[in-house]
């Protein structure tokens, strides 16, 4: 039997008759299109990062869920196959296959299962499995080697807008078709974008987070070139980020004002990061961060009550205070990220989840 959404929170854009394997399956239908390019990029070799990421995925959730909460059917919802393919997607496409295995496991172990299951975590579950990864395996994650193989290459670019004349703004168009640069997910700005509109158009998703995000990126990215600051960053990775990994519905607000809050602060994070040099996890962090700061942004925005007497000052005086405290946690994690406390962060993660699991009545 297919299991039901659980509505906790007013969330418009979800219909209370989807059931989460529709949903979940949408997502992979709108992934879809972003896989069949990094097979014409890299050949089988992506495909085996992304099927590993999925099968471990999958098995580790099938044992611990039977282990530890006597469900057996746990995989049935899809969002496993979810969790493995938008890791897959974010990863180099050599990375080993062992590294891969690992950070899918650690994916569903810690970014979702340590909290009860589907719906409950607090964090995505992808973002959290690579970021496992990158601690456990640092020189691999930071090897140029897993990112570029001339020999396994079968196409580099595709020649579309060019034969309309050789500009920059024509091969700029051709390079968002189909671009051999970047993680996996990130070959086809294009293919990105269009999964996006599909999730737009069967209400999996709503356009509050994505383009509020993206407004303030771009406009810092803007400010940043008038004032001559050149910043490392990945127009692919962005929309990967933000279409699929900022909407997850557990980890995000869910109504509408709350949502572009929620964009615009993930924007103003990536910027800060950016400021402070962190060149390759500054997405993993500002949406991790505000992932973190989810329920509170739901509490302050959340609709107003009919006939309630709702108090505007208070409101903005919340926000305001949440705002700051949410700058200042950015700010602290970048002092982390560049003093090498991140692993020792990641620890402390571990150990208090794996605490509160035990205490919790989830086990049985």
């Amino acid at each position: 039997m297919e299991k039901v959404l659980n509505l906790k929170t007013y969330t418009p854009h979800i219909r209370v008759n989807d059931s989460v394997t529709k949903v979940m399956s949408d997502v992979v239908l709108a992934l879809l299109p972003s896989i069949v390019v990094s097979y014409i990029v890299y050949g089988i070799t992506p495909i085996l990062v992304i099927l590993t990421s999925v099968m471990s995925a999958l098995l580790s959730e099938w044992i611990f869920s039977a282990v530890f909460f006597k469900k057996h059917n746990s995989v049935n919802d899809v969002s496993g196959i979810v969790t493995g393919i938008l890791l897959g997607l974010t990863l180099a496409p050599f990375t080993p296959l062992y590294v891969v295995a690992f950070g899918a496991s650690m994916a569903v172990i810690f970014g979702k299962l340590i909290y009860g299951g589907l719906g409950r975590n607090v964090f995505n579950p992808a973002l959290v499995g690579r970021e496992f990864m990158t601690v456990f395996f640092p020189t691999v994650m930071s090897s140029g080697a897993i990112w570029f193989n001339e020999s396994a290459l079968k196409i580099s670019e595709i020649k579309i807008f060019k034969y309309f004349g050789d500009t920059p703004l024509f091969n700029y168009l051709d390079k968002t078709i189909l671009n051999s640069s970047g993680a996996i997910g990130e070959f086809s700005i294009f293919f990105l974008v269009i999964g996006g509109i599909y999730l737009l158009m069967k209400d999996r998703i709503s356009w509050h987070i994505p383009v509020s995000m993206f407004v303030v990126i771009f406009s810092g990215l803007y400010l940043m070139s008038v004032i001559g600051v050149d910043v490392n960053h990945s127009i692919g990775g962005l929309m990967l980020g933000g279409i699929f990994m900022a909407t997850d519905m557990p980890s995000s607000p869910s109504n509408n004002a709350g949502k572009i809050y929620y964009g615009a602060m993930i924007g103003i994070a990536v910027i800060i990061c950016w400021s402070q040099n962190i060149k390759f996890e500054y997405l993993s962090y500002s949406i991790l961060t505000l992932n973190a700061f989810a329920e509170p942004v739901n509490y302050i925005f959340r609709p107003k009550v009919f006939g309630g007497n709702g108090v505007l000052g208070g409101r903005i005086l919340k926000g305001t205070g949440l705002t700051l405290i949410i700058v200042f946690t950015v700010f602290l994690l970048t002092v982390l990220h560049n003093a090498g406390f991140i692993p020792y962060l990641l620890f402390i993660y571990i150990f208090y989840t794996v605490i509160k699991l035990i205490l919790s009545k989830e086990i049985k």
